[in-house]
């Protein structure tokens, strides 16, 4: 979302919040000639837009292009808190003859409806851009437009991390695909950090934030887990085991073992397989 060289104007500011004891649902049909942009922080009912329903949840945000029809409908009773801002913008031209400003019709690289994953920034923006438009103070205007270019630069910013996670959340699950068909294997750090072209500190890093594990724990926890397969399904014995999963000690295998599952491989497969 590049907003250097765009120009703000906003029609409209509302902040609204209900208690669940206020009977007072929203109801809405309409078609705007403008953009909009609704936060949800608090609200149950229904967003419809381009013949699809969406249910409201907090955190969610909502954008309506120009030219869409959309209904937006709360259920009775339930409290509610939302901002909305409404607005149109143009593209500056600069060029050797001059400045320009022409009406931008492409609408904002934005989905009709999502949710935010703490979303407390873009919250915290939309209430100062209402608060600052409700006001009416002296320069209101010029800084709510200012306010509304931080609130998109918020939103570019929480969605462009949520990017990266689900792309390294991808590759996290190529790394764990890798472990599992490489369990017999010693693996390194380095063998899997070259699996999603990252470097070991930096897999390190993004594998805990995303498992809340480190590689070695996890890869250990794979191995036991197919370490009790196999004793639960194939009859396995403990040496048998621990070289099928590239242990060359059986003891070491052991003393994982014990360390994961509160007991040794022996005391397991005769308490799980044998019931002693």
């Amino acid at each position: 979302m590049k907003l250097n060289n765009l120009y703000f104007h906003i029609h409209y500011c509302n902040a609204r919040q209900s208690t669940s004891a206020d009977d007072r649902p929203i109801r809405l049909q309409r078609t705007l000639s403008h953009h909009e942009l609704i936060y949800i922080a608090e609200a149950k009912g229904t967003f419809t837009i381009g013949g699809k329903t969406h249910k409201l949840r907090s955190g969610m945000l909502l954008y309506i292009r120009p030219g869409a029809p959309h209904a937006i409908e709360t259920v009775p009773g339930t409290a509610g808190r939302f901002y909305s801002v409404h607005f149109s913008f143009g593209r500056v031209d600069i060029g050797e003859d001059g400045w320009g400003i022409r009406e931008e019709v492409q609408p904002l690289p934005l989905q009709a409806a999502q949710t935010l994953a703490d979303s407390y920034q873009v919250e915290d923006s939309f209430r100062r851009l209402a608060e600052t438009w409700l006001a009416k103070l002296p320069g209101y205007e010029f800084l709510s437009a200012a306010l509304l270019q931080q609130l998109l630069v918020a939103i570019a910013l929480k969605l462009k991390k949520a990017d990266r996670r689900f792309a390294a959340s991808h590759k996290i699950e190529r790394i764990i695909r890798y472990m599992q068909d490489h369990l017999q294997d010693k693996l390194t750090l380095g063998q899997l950090a070259e699996q999603a072209q990252w470097s070991p500190t930096y897999l390190s890093r993004t594998f805990r934030d995303i498992t809340g594990c480190t590689v070695i724990e996890y890869i250990n926890k794979l191995k036991m887990d197919k370490a009790k397969e196999m004793m639960l399904m194939g009859g396995k014995k403990v040496k048998e085991v621990a070289k099928a999963l590239g242990y060359a000690d059986e003891f070491y295998f052991s003393r994982v073992f014990k360390r994961s599952e509160g007991m040794s491989p022996s005391e397991y497969y005769s308490k799980i397989v044998h019931g002693v």
